[in-house]
């Protein structure tokens, strides 16, 4: 019984500690009560000022709106109309064009018919002054001869003498020049035909020789070779053989400082295809930023020296049969499986801290697409961050938990613990991994460039070779055709024959003087005696030509009259 009062009075304490409670709750429940209506009262307030506020300025925007509206409508209108001016323009504008074409045409045949109008009123106003002077000479007792010049019948008899005289001393002249030219020509045409037979020799000797020269000289073209080229080739071979020279020297000396990246295999059976081998990951990888280098570095880890291969039986070739100089750990394309980062965690992990601060360590590098499975088992399941405090909030995220790696090669993740630290040695490869490759990329190209020259000299060998020898045949063929040539022009048959083409030539020009001086003297002959029976009807013949003289200056006065009324 004692015991039971005793748990009743606890029971009695602790029901008036909780009827205290309760009541301070109740009290407390107040006094939040008063200041909720009191918040809510402000909150209503500032509600309805921002309210006001907003409706205002939806009002104010309204008025802009409209009056906006109102100028757009009425640039609207002034926009059709002004189109339509200009469509009416540009139709008038066209018309116009059209017309001028027109215009220009009737103005083009008016200026021709102008010119033709001008010429022919020029023509007229000479043919008149013409009929003028020649019907003052006819006044004058002058004549007309051939040619339209006024002179004295008599002054024209003495000129067709004159023309008989000349033309019959020339033709004279050109007779003796023909019968001694004959004369000389048969002489000449004896004495060539007794040293014929030297000359035809030596004719013949030059004949073969440029034959030959002809027909080597076609051989050398149907080479296509240029000379020189065998040359030039073997001075850009030197070239070349130097700069790889210096190449493999600074590749070496690279390759030095990071003998890591060396990867060489002996081929493990007869026709092996090196394709087949993709070599090691770090140099199948490009970084073009280097700014997450090392944090590239440390997600790969030892598996950036990992050799990379088409399937797991090349691997095993290799590692059986390819004498490599170390231990190393095959990737088989074939057979590697890769988890790789859904989209989902990648858009939580940019939202956590921003898109240009977190990447996918896979997006970071460049490769071959046909090495994709391998990147991603090496790259493919780590995220990359700028900071530690953002790396700390991507790693643990609940909806992240993925492993996550600073620039500065610190590591969060969330199966383990924070780490990081100094840097091995490795840490400075990919940095410096674009150099190396430059080189090797250059190194290959002016490899390449090497081995196509190589390949041009082998097949010009025997063509540069035959070249050479055609080229010393044709040197000599042509000089030998320069012999004759001097020795046929200098002999005393050569020169004989330039005489005999002289002298044909000298008999030819006395023919064509003589055929000459006898049209000339046969027409002054006719000239003369028409003018003598001028001379005997002198008077009737004046009375003619005057009367003539007068119809052509009348007919021209006409003409002019027309032309200028």
């Amino acid at each position: 019984n004692l015991k039971s009062a005793e748990n009743l009075k606890v029971m009695q304490d602790n029901l008036t500690k909780m009827q205290a409670s309760i009541a301070e709750n109740e009290s407390k429940i107040q006094e939040l009560s008063v200041q909720i209506a009191e918040l809510q009262k402000k909150k209503d307030q500032e509600v309805h000022g921002v309210l006001k506020s907003l409706e205002d300025a939806l009002a104010d925007v309204q008025r802009v709106d409209t009056k906006a509206q109102s100028a757009l409508d009425l640039k609207k209108q002034n926009l059709k109309d002004e189109t339509k001016k200009r469509k009416e323009l540009v139709k008038s504008m066209e018309e116009d064009k059209k017309m001028l074409v027109v215009k220009e045409k009737e103005v083009s045949k008016l200026a021709e018919q102008l010119q033709a109008l001008q010429e022919e009123g020029q023509k007229d106003s000479k043919a008149l002054e013409a009929a003028e002077q020649h019907f003052k000479a006819v006044s004058a007792g002058l004549s007309s001869n051939e040619d339209g010049e006024e002179a004295t019948l008599a002054g024209q008899m003495m000129t067709c003498k004159n023309d008989m005289s000349k033309a019959d001393t020339e033709a004279k002249q050109a007779q003796m020049t023909l019968k001694h030219s004959q004369a000389e020509l048969k002489s000449k045409q004896a004495e060539v035909k007794k040293m014929d037979s030297g000359y035809k020799k030596d004719q013949e000797s030059l004949q073969a020789v440029r034959k030959c020269r002809e027909k080597l000289q076609a051989e050398l073209t149907k080479l296509s070779y240029e000379d020189g080229k065998e040359e030039s080739l073997l001075d850009k071979r030197r070239q070349l053989s130097r700069e790889v020279a210096q190449l493999k020297e600074t590749y070496e000396r690279l390759m030095s400082r990071f003998p890591n990246l060396r990867f060489d295999y002996k081929d493990p059976e007869r026709g092996w295809d090196r394709a087949k081998v993709k070599g090691l990951l770090a140099n199948l990888i490009s970084v073009s930023d280097v700014t997450y280098a090392t944090a590239l570095e440390v997600v790969a880890g030892g598996r950036l020296y990992n050799i990379v291969v088409d399937t797991e039986v090349t691997g095993k070739k290799l590692l059986e049969k390819g004498e490599l100089q170390r231990r190393y750990t095959i990737i088989p394309l074939n057979k590697i499986s890769a988890k790789t980062l859904n989209d989902k965690i990648i858009t939580t992990a940019k939202k956590l801290v921003g898109v240009d601060n977190v990447h996918t360590a896979l997006s970071l590098v460049g490769y071959e697409s046909d090495l994709r499975k391998a990147m991603e088992y090496v790259f493919g399941s780590t995220l990359v961050c700028d900071t530690l405090d953002n790396a700390k909030k991507v790693a643990f995220d609940k909806q992240v938990l993925t492993k996550t790696v600073t620039l500065g090669g610190d590591i969060f993740d969330p199966q383990g613990t924070l780490s990081g630290g100094a840097r091995s040695q490795s840490a400075s490869i990919l940095s410096s991994l674009q150099e190396v490759k430059d080189v090797q990329d250059n190194l290959s190209n002016k490899e390449a460039q090497l081995q196509g020259i190589e390949q041009e000299l082998a097949r010009l060998k025997g063509t540069a070779e035959k070249y050479r020898q055609l080229k010393q045949e044709h040197e000599l063929k042509a000089e030998e055709e320069q012999i004759l040539l001097a020795k046929v022009q200098q002999s005393s048959f050569h020169q004989q024959q330039e005489e005999l083409e002289r002298l044909r030539k000298a008999i030819e020009e006395s023919e064509e003087t003589l055929r000459v001086t006898k049209e000339v003297q046969k027409r002054a002959e006719e000239k003369y005696k028409v003018l003598e029976n001028k001379m005997k009807n002198a008077e009737a013949e004046r009375e003619k030509e005057l009367k003539a003289a007068q119809q052509k200056l009348n007919a021209a006065k006409t003409k002019a009259d027309a032309f200028n009324n």
